[in-house]
C-alpha cells in the first residue's frame, strides 16, 4: 500500500499540512512513517477517515483533548459522546444568548436614556417557612434582605433540606455586591452556578438532593430574576397579579406540549415532578433568567408550591392587595396554606417596592 505526502494526504481530506503536523505533536494523528532522509511525514491511505473525523469534531470546537478520548472510542460510543458535547455547547450558548440579549437591553436603555435620573428605592421585606401540617421535617428555605430575595424548595428526603439551604447560603453574598444593574444578570447566573455545585457536593453514593430556587436580585430599579424548578414568583402591580415564572415540571411539559390542559394538570399524579433542578444531572445546570424594572408600589411574592399548588391565583390575589404589611400578608398566606391541608412544606418572601 503506496503512503502519501503530507501534501496529497492534506489535500485528501481537506486539511492543511500545518494542522496535521499540530494533530502529530499532540498525539492525534500519528503519521504512518517519517523519511528517514528528508524528515517528511508519509500517511497510509486507511488513516483518511481518521482524518476526517478529526477535522470534523474540531470544525465543531471540539477541544482537541476530547477529540483525542472520542477517537479512542468505538462509533455508537464515539456517538454518544459527541451527542452529549453537543448538547452542552447548545445549552451554554443558549445560556449565553439569554444574557446578552438581555444585556444589549440593559445597555441600550442606558445610552438613550437621558431625563432626570429614576427615584431611589428601597424594599420592605417579610419572609416564612412553616413545616405544613402533615410534614414532620422541612425542606424549605428562604431569605429577604434590601438586595436579595429567595426561596427554595429542596427534594423530601435525606439532604433535601440541606440542599435548599445550601442553595440560598450560595446566594447570599449577593446581599452585599453592590454593582451596576448592567451586571446584576451576570452576577446571579454565576451564583447560580456556584449553588449547583453546592448541591451537587451535598451528594452521597446512595443519594443525589435536588432542590428548586426561584431569587430576584436588585440594583437601584433593576431586578435580575433566576429561575429553576417549581417555585414560583408573581408580581402585583396596579391590582394585577401576574406570574413571573414557568414551572419547570414534567406535566407543565405536556401542558406546553398541548397534550395537557391546566385544569388536568392540576390533579396529575406526577405534577411535582421536576423537570430541572439545582443538582440534578447533565453538567451544566439550566436556569431562566430575567431582567425586570421595579416600580414603587410592586409587590412582589416568591413561594414554594406548599402555597402555590394549594392556594388558587384568586385566594392569592386577594391576600396580597388587602393593604398590610409584609411580615402581616406572609402569616396570612401560611394560614391559607394550612386551611387548605397544608400537605406540603410552606415558604414565602413577599417584598413592597417603596420610595427610599
Amino acid at each position: 500500500m503506496a503512503l502519501l505526502t503530507i501534501g496529497a494526504f492534506a489535500r485528501a481530506v481537506r486539511l492543511t499540512p500545518k494542522a496535521l503536523r499540530l494533530y502529530d505533536e499532540v498525539g492525534l494523528l500519528h503519521p504512518a512513517a517519517v523519511d528517514p532522509e528528508s524528515g517528511y511525514r508519509l500517511y497510509a491511505p486507511d488513516q483518511v477517515e481518521q482524518a476526517r473525523l478529526i477535522a470534523a469534531l474540531r470544525r465543531i470546537g471540539m477541544p482537541l483533548a476530547e477529540i483525542r478520548t472520542v477517537c479512542g472510542l468505538r462509533p455508537a460510543a464515539a456517538a454518544e459522546a459527541v451527542d452529549a458535547y453537543w448538547r452542552r455547547v447548545s445549552a451554554d450558548t443558549a445560556a449565553r444568548g439569554r444574557l446578552v440579549t438581555l444585556l444589549v437591553d440593559v445597555l441600550s436603555e442606558g445610552s438613550t436614556t437621558m431625563s432626570d435620573p429614576p427615584p431611589a428605592l428601597g424594599i420592605r421585606h417579610a419572609a416564612r417557612c412553616d413545616t405544613g401540617a402533615l410534614r414532620d421535617s422541612n425542606e424549605d428555605a428562604a431569605y429577604a434582605g434590601e438586595r436579595l430575595l429567595a426561596v427554595a424548595d429542596g427534594m423530601r428526603g435525606p439532604g433535601g433540606a440541606a440542599a435548599s439551604a445550601a442553595a440560598i447560603a450560595a446566594l447570599r453574598p449577593l446581599e452585599l455586591a453592590d454593582v451596576p444593574a448592567a451586571q446584576l444578570l451576570t452576577l446571579l447566573a454565576g451564583a447560580v452556578a456556584d449553588a449547583d455545585r453546592a448541591v451537587r457536593e451535598a451528594a452521597e453514593a446512595e443519594h443525589r438532593p435536588v432542590t428548586t430556587l426561584t431569587a430576584l436580585l436588585r440594583s437601584g430599579s433593576q431586578l435580575a430574576l433566576v429561575h429553576i424548578g417549581d417555585t414560583r414568583a408573581y408580581l402585583l402591580r396596579g391590582g394585577e397579579l401576574s406570574p413571573l415564572t414557568r414551572d419547570h415540571t414534567y406535566v407543565q411539559s405536556l401542558v406546553d406540549q398541548g397534550r395537557l390542559d391546566p385544569a388536568g394538570a392540576a390533579a396529575h399524579p406526577q405534577r411535582a415532578l421536576l423537570a430541572r433542578a439545582l443538582g440534578a444531572g447533565g453538567a451544566h445546570v439550566e436556569a431562566d433568567l430575567a431582567l425586570r424594572t421595579a416600580v414603587e408600589g410592586d409587590r412582589y411574592l416568591l413561594c414554594s408550591d406548599g402555597l402555590s399548588s394549594v392556594v388558587d391565583r384568586a385566594a392569592l390575589h386577594s391576600a396580597l392587595a388587602a393593604g398590610d404589611e409584609p411580615d402581616r400578608v406572609v402569616a396570612r398566606l401560611v394560614e391559607l396554606a394550612h386551611a387548605a391541608g397544608g400537605p406540603d412544606n410552606i415558604a414565602c418572601v413577599v417584598a413592597d417596592v417603596v420610595a427610599a
